[in-house]
């Protein structure tokens, strides 16, 4: 039985508006879309080409064949798909160079709308250094006064990125879409599960369709992850482990750096002496150019500084998916002890590691649901645009939730705050320590910068009385941040 489509309506519309173009002005448009491996890059396409009712052909490359037999499967693939009238037009010798492959696909395509989909187009460049050039005379010269839809996808976030560069043969000739994970919503939708364990599903799956697959519908992140420990083939530990020797097929110091942030180090020094050797600490030189390639390039690591009305140091780091991040904190160890048949031990090294896992992974996604709140205009605070957190060197204190207008260095500070996501409630101690907290935060100012809470297990006391008393202004639990995608 085939799995259920869920989500991705905005996605559908914006490929249905690219056709419908191609289809009123019968000229060709091309699209270049972009993620990470099981995000759902290929279903999604899928879907619209089934649901577009056009001819069409849909080739995915093959990591490490040659050119000639890339270029012998294209061939193929174009004779058994829907877009020649007759697959006898199709050459029966594939020919042995792209731009001769170009020239077949141009000779069949109908009249009518049709679409063509390259999938892992960054192989096919890897594998032929004159792809790129070959693609773009084809498009020139054959396709784009063509009523054809041409749809490139590939997983190096970099490459594709690359691929529509300034300096690159198909620069200005396709439009760019970024394809993100499933929303906590649509995967709390997807799984049938309330707020609070959407959140959770959502952070132990980083929204990667590849692994919601397998989730029974109805189950607690928990209860997937002890049913899990006993399989150590699981998608929760095979789609991340794959796309780690995608990206460092070699245990290398790019790794040993990811690794480092993976297990906790957030700091330019902790994460230096964590993956450093018996000789020492790695070098700033060295750490350095890795972070800004893991951060700028990879997009693996994620990096936030201080935000306040004064530049802040410093930065800290974490690993940006979420599912990566369990798996290097926890689910790696957890696959080591169920490949050795100790499930249960298994499950109990995640229990152990799980609360304050939870507690640092939510904070990035209740930030971004509180800006996708604040631009909707329903929020006590609208001139807020970015949401972050501050900490000083010490880190004593650190404040979860700092709403600006503008970063790196704000102009205003909107309100600073905390997220509780723990089975207790947010309670008078737990505000007296914002209070003290937040007034050390450049810029903030008591009685005029307002105070958030953010709280699984809501408030109690003054806190989460009528009116918000204690004077917090916004108090959210899992529902509000669900809804902010909703």
């Amino acid at each position: 039985m085939p799995t259920p489509f869920v989500g991705r309506q905005a996605e559908l519309a914006l490929l249905r508006k690219r056709l419908d173009r191609v289809t009123a002005g019968g000229a060709g448009a091309a699209l270049a879309i972009r993620g990470r491996r099981q995000v759902g890059k290929s279903r999604l396409v899928q879907e619209f080409c089934d649901g577009a009712r056009r001819p069409y052909v849909f080739f995915t490359a093959t990591k490490g064949a040659s050119p000639v037999e890339g270029i012998a499967a294209f061939m193929a693939e174009l004779r058994e798909s829907s877009l020649p009238a007759e697959p006898e037009l199709v050459p029966a010798s594939a020919p042995t160079n792209w731009p001769d492959a170009f020239r077949a696909l141009a000779a069949v395509l109908p009249e009518s709308p049709s679409v063509v989909v390259l999938d892992e187009l960054p192989w096919l460049a890897e594998q032929d250094p004159v792809f790129d050039g070959a693609l773009q005379t084809a498009w020139d010269r054959l396709l784009a006064n063509r009523p054809v839809l041409l749809l490139l996808l590939g997983s190096d976030l970099h490459m594709m990125e690359r691929f529509t560069a300034y300096d690159r043969p198909f620069y200005g000739r396709a439009d760019s879409m970024v394809l993100g994970p499933l929303n906590p919503a649509e995967t709390g939708a997807a799984l049938g599960l309330d707020a609070a364990d959407a959140i959770d599903a959502h952070l132990v799956s980083g929204g990667l369709p590849g692994i919601l697959r397998a989730w029974p519908h109805g189950t607690p992140a928990l209860g997937f992850i002890e049913a899990e420990c006993a399989d150590p083939a699981s998608p929760l530990f095979g789609v991340p482990e794959a796309a780690l020797m995608a990206e460092f097929p070699a245990p290398d110091q790019s790794r040993r750096v990811l690794e480092a942030v993976g297990s906790g180090d957030r700091t330019h020094a902790t994460i230096a002496a964590t993956a450093g050797s018996q000789s020492g600490a790695l070098p700033s030189g060295i750490l350095s150019p890795l972070l800004r390639r893991l951060t700028e390039e990879k997009r693996v690591l994620a990096s936030d500084t201080p935000l306040s009305t004064r530049p802040g140091k410093p930065a800290l780091y974490r690993v940006a998916d979420s599912n990566l991040r369990l798996y290097l904190a926890a689910m790696r160890s957890a696959q080591e002890l169920s490949r050795r048949g100790r499930s249960e031990a298994a499950y109990g090294l995640v229990q152990r590691r799980w609360a304050s896992w939870r507690g640092r992974a939510v904070e990035p996604l209740i930030r971004e649901a509180l800006e996708l709140a604040a631009a909707s205009g329903d929020f006590p605070w609208p001139d807020t645009e970015v949401v972050g957190g501050w900490w000083n060197r010490q880190f004593s204190p650190e404040i979860d939730l700092v709403g600006a207008d503008r970063a790196p260095v704000a102009g205003t500070l909107c309100f600073a705050g905390s997220v509780k996501w723990l089975a207790s409630p947010f309670d008078q101690h737990d505000l007296t320590a914002l209070r003290m907290g937040a007034a050390q935060v450049p810029g903030f100012t008591p009685g005029s910068t307002g105070l958030a809470v953010v709280s699984l297990s809501g408030a109690t006391g003054p806190v989460g009385g009528s009116g918000m008393g204690g004077g917090v202004e916004l108090l959210w639990g899992p529902r509000d941040v669900i809804s902010a995608w909703s």
